[in-house]
């Protein structure tokens, strides 16, 4: 089927005689091929976002229906690819047109020629269903990717062979009630519709990053959703890039979406640098990047976010804890007002379409633990965490609000904290997790009983700090009582020796849970013992210059082969505290 085009508007073209077309039809424009999808219809005239540069094009031109809809190849050749928006691979493009891409350029989204090794893993005459594992191909040093039985085929293995196959030879059939299938290693999937699953489950364990404001303050489940709003300069990416290396997540799937391009070419370098902690090799061996910059067609910034989030389902479908990074929602939704504004809908608040909010949660909706297809219990979690660039820091904007009705986690990310260079600079005053109560069972098995309490306490001291700031401002800190500085003290030390983390230093990049709970004990003892003695009527001066001061603060550089450190710390603060009181108590 072809059309004409009768109107072009910027990245939005009208073709008539588009009558058999459906939605969402991916078509060819032009002599070009310039890739587009369609977005509305009315009659026989089509509405078709496209994904290249549309500079040039006039009425007239031809527009071919490929009758598909936009989809991502599923295959091993995904981990370590670095795609566009539309699953175009960069690097292959880079190699064939240079460092700008060309409009109309076609090539495979996944290597047509590259063989991979496949060992099977399921028998002759093995009754599959749609989910199960074929066999397993090792991508890279870090990750299996298991070949799935097609959504759809149900039989009886007949034939299944090892060996050196490209992604579209035969490695397998399966007699179906239909009759006999053949089973490659490519899976194509259609990016706007959700990978199916047999049942979802309520998210009851942390996915552990490492990052204490993070793991203590505002946990983030294994297959929740999280907003890191901010704005610009208060360290969004850098929070991303943490969870990135650090999580403890299976995959990783990186999208900048209509970032600036400095970012992502900084994305692009540093990623292959970083060495895994978990293995040893590079970060890169277990992360798909899609790098979509601001300067790209505005059209594909859509695209992009379904395209990743389908990439991640398809790992979550091989039994993977996976984590989605999109970086940022707001660029998207930029991109979606763009489009609205082209099709003349009736705009919403801040000129966004009054659908902005049910394609948000379309996107974030798309994770989660579930119990995935085919036989036995398997289960495999998606973890969205969305940046979210509101202009100016205004969390009252549309993007942010639709947002914050959607996710369980909100880490706000204070411009305030930023210049003071406290980093990560997530205000503990507005953030908030509601996963952390849920997840209590989790704690007491797996960190220790006290956990959860000493959370308590942090968050309280933090709280009467902020209310006693007020006051300080005011008088000073001399008009307080000895109790309420004692507070001051504390929630100062909470702030800069256990917040505050150090990205780039060896050590306090990364702290484990354990370690974590060991460090609020510490704050915790060095509070109910100060207490005690301020109530024997000792000093608070005296108590803050003991040497073991200067210990609590550079505990969170103790690495984690000597926690043993912290009894010494422990001992040694109670012992000179007690030091103190005995010698009050003589004074007296």
């Amino acid at each position: 089927m072809t059309g004409k085009t009768v109107k072009v508007s910027g990245p939005l073209i009208v073709a008539e005689n588009m009558a058999d077309a459906k939605m969402y039809d991916v078509v060819q424009v032009s002599d070009m091929k310039l890739i587009g999808e369609i977005i509305e219809l009315r009659g026989d005239k089509a509405s078709i976002q496209v994904y290249e540069e549309t500079s040039g094009l006039g009425v007239g031109e031809d527009v071919i229906s490929t009758g598909e809809p936009l989809s991502a190849e599923l295959a091993p050749g995904l981990i370590t690819g670095i795609f566009d928006g539309i699953q175009r691979p960069l690097t292959t493009l880079y190699f064939k047109y240079g460092s700008r891409i060309s409009r109309g350029v076609s090539v495979n989204k996944l290597d047509r020629e590259k063989k991979w090794h496949f060992t099977p893993t399921a028998k002759v005459g093995d009754t599959l269903t749609a989910g199960d594992i074929l066999g397993v191909v090792q991508e890279t040093e870090t990750v299996e990717h298991r070949i799935m039985v097609p959504f759809g085929v149900e039989g009886t293995l007949v034939s299944i062979e090892e060996g050196d196959f490209t992604i579209e030879e035969t490695i397998a059939h399966i007699k179906t009630k239909n009759g006999d299938r053949a089973v490659c290693m490519l899976q194509k999937w259609p990016v706007r519709k959700g990978r199916p699953y047999r049942e979802k489950l309520t998210p009851d364990r942390p996915m552990v990053t490492g990052q204490r404001v993070i793991d203590t303050l505002f946990p983030i489940a294994r297959g929740g959703v999280a907003a890191v709003p901010g704005p610009f300069g208060s360290g969004k990416t850098v929070v991303q890039h943490q969870l990135a290396k650090w999580a403890d997540a299976d995959i990783i799937v990186y999208i900048g979406c209509g970032e600036r391009g400095n970012e992502m070419t900084d994305v692009l370098n540093e990623f292959p640098a970083l060495k895994d902690p978990k293995t040893g090799e590079p970060l890169m061996k277990r992360t798909v990047l899609i790098a979509n910059t601001s300067d790209m067609p505005v059209a594909a910034r859509e695209a992009s976010i379904y395209t990743g989030i389908t990439i991640a389902e398809y790992f979550r479908d091989m039994g993977y804890n996976v984590a989605i990074m999109a970086d940022s929602t707001s660029r998207w939704a930029e991109a979606l007002r763009e489009m609205s504004g082209r099709l003349e809908e009736m705009p919403g608040d801040e000129g966004y379409p009054a659908y902005l909010a049910s394609r948000l949660a379309e996107f974030y909706e798309r994770a989660g633990v579930v119990k995935l297809l085919g036989s036995g219990e398997k289960t495999g979690s998606v973890t969205a965490i969305g940046a979210v660039s509101p202009p100016g820091g205004d969390l009252s904007e549309p993007v942010s609000q639709a947002t914050l009705r959607i996710v369980k986690v909100f880490w706000g990310l204070s411009a305030s904290l930023a210049y003071k260079r406290h980093f990560p600079a997530i205000d503990w005053l507005i953030s908030y997790s509601l996963y952390a109560d849920k997840m209590k069972t989790w704690y007491d098995e797996n960190v220790g009983k006290g956990f959860l309490k000493y959370r308590q306490f942090v968050m309280t001291t933090l709280q009467e700090e902020a209310a006693l700031d007020e006051i300080v401002r005011l008088v000073g800190m001399d008009a307080l009582s000895s109790k309420d500085r004692l507070v001051m003290e504390t929630a100062k030390m909470i702030r800069e020796d256990y917040l505050h983390q150090n990205a780039f230093h060896e050590v306090d990049t990364y702290t484990s849970m354990h370690k974590q709970l060991l460090m609020l004990l510490l704050i915790y003892e060095f509070y109910t013992l100060s207490e005690e003695a301020v109530q024997n009527y000792v000093s608070l001066d005296d108590i803050l210059n003991c040497p073991f001061k200067e210990k609590i603060g550079r505990a969170k550089y103790i690495e984690e082969g000597s926690l043993d450190e912290f009894d010494k710390i422990i001992g040694e603060m109670s012992a000179q505290i007690k030091a103190l009181e005995e010698g009050g108590s003589e004074d007296v």
